[in-house]
């Protein structure tokens, strides 16, 4: 039967390295002693000569059989009758050395005085004899890594006493020395020691360090020196093989993630094949008589060149992995701050996240190195081949897992090697708590620097595809399954179709997620309810809210009512007649009263502390509102505010964080009408009145009153244009715009950039983020509402400055009239005139400030500048 290599391209079963190796030991002479595989079970293989010559394409050639059956049995019979002639002559050596005191009867080498030392035929020593070589090998436990070889490793030469004496290589003719070495290197090209080929001192077969970097040979003394050389080169494949075969052992352990478990199995399955070649190796040495060192040197070289890439590989993958032992500097290991935070966040010691739990390298930084290390060496055939080969199959449960994401949404990543990272602590469930947008922003996030090579340019895709199909799937309104392309999906870097796969998945699941936001959750339906309820756009519902609520917001903050306002609310939602009732989201409308000032809110938000440090002039009137506000507590009128309950998967565009922007335009113009109907009671008492209507006998006080009523004038046309400023010409028109911005949406993001940028703008243009124009504009509402305020004190006082004004005084339709008082009408010209200075002085600063942003900011706020400055010279 001839051997025949397996096509790398086909399909082949796993085997496991240590099997093959125990095949091949089988035909190892007896001069080391009988092998015992009770343990194992029979496992000797014939091999064959190969019928065929070739080379694989990864490197391994074959070795040509050139010889003939009838000279192979001459060299045989000749190579046995040597053997007898050396066990006769050890016989008598140790029969005779066993009576009397041995005479060495050759000269010997230090390496034989070494073994001498613990030999058969040493004589008594005060040294304890090492314990004999046995040729036995058992079946140890299971590890991690299921394909592991589960043979035990046999001890060295060195720490063993051999039961045989061996010849040294200086006695022996040199035909002689080239058989016994290449017999020697087919047993160390299979990691094992020869007769003359040993481990150096350092190596122990039996510690992972030593075997992840692989043994250094030591060749005993008297060897040809042309032999030597080629020796060496040949002991070097040897050192490699190990090491990869090491390589493979360890990080086919679980923790090192599927992407090196299945470059694993691609080496393994190289590395079986390089075990083939060993057993022809050992064919052609036992049947051809014209096989010679220089021989097996030449139909090793391909091998040999492959099996150093490998080792490299694998050696670049140690050292990431930290599987070998470096020095390491103990403040590099300080910098890893992603290492210290995963600690921290598991509860666990800063320190457990820097020394004690070494990054693996796994997933995508594997495939990094290995297209790495491919571009690096495109210059090399047989090594472009070899890592195309290793890159394609290390990939597929890659590959595997980014079919799952793009096609389903979902992340089978039990090893966290996937180049998108999972929070699971992150839940839908917590969207109405969220005020940073945290579920859609870091419940998947990219893994910065364990991304492929290959999906760097789309990477970002690849995030969003996924993340919108996890949304469908998780509502279930749309089918994101495709049973009928599976078979069409690439599962290698290098198919054809790889890019437009990934481009094909984001389109398909932005399509769904769209479809799904905008027709069957009637995203557009539900932002014109938000704009009806807090931005008061036919807000004739609110109106009626106002009247109903007057009582109940006039109290205290902390004393109102909530349910009562809610049950009010209700009532002027449910009012036939108002644009409110036929709105299906009415329901989800609810009453709240925050406990912060809308300044202070704001200032917050703007992280702006200090009031009163920007420089801006003070007096009386011009104090920071908190410290007005740190006097009286917070009204009703001034707590005020709407939530509004947004369901999932609405809740990704309309968050708590864009509920929370809605809620500050809303306060911002709650405040602006509040102040407005202030001041309109107040022109309605002005009119009606005794104390303003009735005309005085005193110019001194119908000239004070005339002042008040210009004032008021002032006051309510200021409120007035920037209330009109603030919903015509800032919110009305960037309304529009989105509106026309969502009829030609393609994508999500745009979707929410868009909304995002309208609220933030509105925000901006409404002087609710700048905290400058923000304090001088709480300065002037806060004056405009004090004035409001005082109007029924301030009628008091002119009933006690001049009597004639007191409806209940009786007044005689010709005189004496009575004196004014004085005193009063002091007070009353100084009260108003603080008014007047306060109003005129920030009003002129609130101007100049609205000319200079308009300047650098916002080009809208212009039209605000107009504005104030023609009602300024009007008045």
């Amino acid at each position: 039967m001839s051997t025949r290599y397996n096509d790398l391209r086909s399909p082949s079963p796993l085997h496991s390295t240590a099997s093959t190796s125990s095949r091949v030991s089988t035909a190892r002479p007896s001069s080391r002693g009988a092998t015992d595989y009770s343990n194992l079970g029979s496992l000797a293989t014939e091999f064959r000569p190969p019928s065929t010559t070739g080379e694989d394409v990864i490197g391994l050639r074959r070795a040509p059989s050139t010889a003939t059956r009838t000279s192979g049995s001459s060299l045989v019979s000749e190579r046995e009758r040597e053997r007898e002639r050396r066990t006769d002559t050890i016989t008598t050596t140790t029969i005779t050395s066993s009576r009397h005191e041995r005479k060495p009867s050759r000269a010997q080498t230090p390496l034989d005085r070494e073994r001498d030392s613990g030999a058969t035929y040493a004589t008594a020593s005060s040294t304890p004899a090492l314990p004999p070589f046995v040729s036995s090998a058992s079946v140890i436990p299971h590890t991690a890594a299921p394909l592991a070889s589960r043979i035990s490793i046999p001890p060295a030469i060195s720490m063993t006493r051999p039961s045989h004496v061996i010849d040294p290589l200086s006695s022996l003719p040199l035909d002689l020395q080239e058989a016994s070495i290449i017999e020697d290197l087919l047993y160390v090209f299979m990691g094992h020691e020869g007769n003359y080929i040993h481990y150096a001192g350092t190596y122990n077969p039996k510690n992972e360090q030593n075997t992840l970097k692989g043994p250094q040979w030591v060749i005993a003394d008297g060897l040809d020196p042309s032999l030597r050389d080629l020796c060496m080169g040949l002991c070097r494949m040897s050192t490699w093989y190990v090491s990869v075969s090491a390589f493979v052992e360890v990080h086919s352990r679980a923790e090192f993630g599927v992407v090196n478990h299945a470059l694993c199995a691609a080496i393994r399955k190289l590395l079986k094949e390089y075990l083939v070649l060993v057993a022809q190796l050992e064919h052609q040495f036992l049947t051809n008589p014209a096989f010679t060192l220089h021989t097996l040197h030449l139909h090793t070289l391909p091998t040999s060149h492959t099996l150093f890439h490998m080792y490299s590989l694998a050696h670049d993958v140690m050292k990431r992995n930290a599987t070998i032992e470096e020095e390491k500097d103990m403040m590099d290991d300080m910098d890893d701050i992603e290492g210290i935070l995963e600690a921290l966040k598991e509860g666990n010691d800063i320190t457990s996240g820097v020394i004690g739990k070494p990054k693996i390298c796994k997933g995508g930084a594997v495939l990094g190195l290995l297209s790495t290390r491919l571009s690096s060496l495109a210059g090399d055939p047989a090594a472009r081949k070899l890592l195309s080969h290793l890159l394609k199959e290390a990939s597929k449960p890659y590959m595997k897992m980014l079919n799952e994401w793009l096609h389903h949404g979902g992340i089978r990543d039990p090893h966290q090697e996937f180049l998108v990272k999972e929070q699971k602590s992150i839940k839908r469930e917590r969207l109405d708590e969220d005020y940073t947008d945290e579920y859609w922003e870091k419940r998947y996030t990219l893994r910065e620097g364990e991304v492929p090579p290959q999906l760097e340019s789309v990477k970002e895709k690849v995030l969003l595809a996924g993340k919108y199909l996890n949304v469908v799937r998780e509502c279930g309104g749309v089918d994101v399954s495709k049973t009928d392309e599976r078979d069409k999906r690439p599962m290698s870097f290098e198919h054809t179709n790889f890019l437009d796969n990934v481009n094909s998945a984001y389109a398909h699941a932005n399509s769904s997620l769209l479809e799904l936001l905008l027709t069957t959750h009637e995203l557009p339906a539900r932002l014109r309810s938000l704009k009806h309820y807090f931005f008061l756009d036919q807000s004739d519902f609110f109106t009626h809210f106002l009247e109903l609520a007057s009582h109940e917001l006039k109290k205290p903050a902390k004393n109102a009512n909530l349910v009562k306002l809610q049950s009010l609310l209700d009532i002027a939602l449910h009012s036939p007649g108002t644009i409110a009732a036929s709105d299906p989201f009415k329901e989800d409308v609810k009453v709240q009263m925050n406990k912060v000032w809308l300044t202070d809110w704001l200032m917050r938000v703007l992280s702006v502390k200090g009031l009163g440090e920007d420089g801006l002039p003070t007096s009386s009137f011009g104090q920071s509102t908190s410290d007005k506000k740190d006097q009286k507590e917070l009204a009703g009128f001034d707590a005020l505010q709407f939530d509004y309950t947004v369901p999932f998967p609405l809740s990704l565009v309309i968050s708590r964080q864009a509920v929370t922007k809605y809620q500050l335009l809303f306060r911002h113009l709650l405040t602006l009408k509040h102040v407005e109907q202030l001041l309109g009671d107040t022109w309605m008492a002005h009119m009606k009145d005794a104390q303003w209507s009735r005309f005085s006998k005193h110019r001194r006080l119908e000239a004070w009153k005339k002042r008040a009523w210009a004032l008021r004038a002032r006051m309510m046309s200021f409120i007035q244009q920037l209330a009109y400023f603030c919903t015509s010409e800032v919110i009305e028109p960037n309304w529009q715009d989105m509106r026309i911005k969502l009829e030609k949406i393609t994508t999500v993001d745009e979707l929410m950039k868009d909304h995002v940028d309208f609220l933030d703008t509105c925000l901006k243009e409404c002087m609710l983020t700048n905290h400058r124009l923000l304090k001088i504009q709480g300065k002037l509402i806060y004056g405009c509402t004090m004035f409001g305020q005082m109007t029924t004190y301030l009628a008091r006082s002119l009933a006690t400055a001049d009597p004639m004004l007191d409806p209940t005084q009786f007044i005689p339709k010709e005189g004496p009239f009575p004196e004014p008082n004085a005193a009063k009408m002091n007070s009353l010209e100084e009260l108003l005139q603080k008014h007047e200075e306060h109003f005129a002085r920030n009003t002129k600063i609130m101007m100049d400030a609205v000319s200079y942003y308009a300047g650098t900011e916002s080009a809208r706020l212009l039209s605000l500048v107009v504005r104030l400055d023609w009602e300024q010279t009007r008045y």
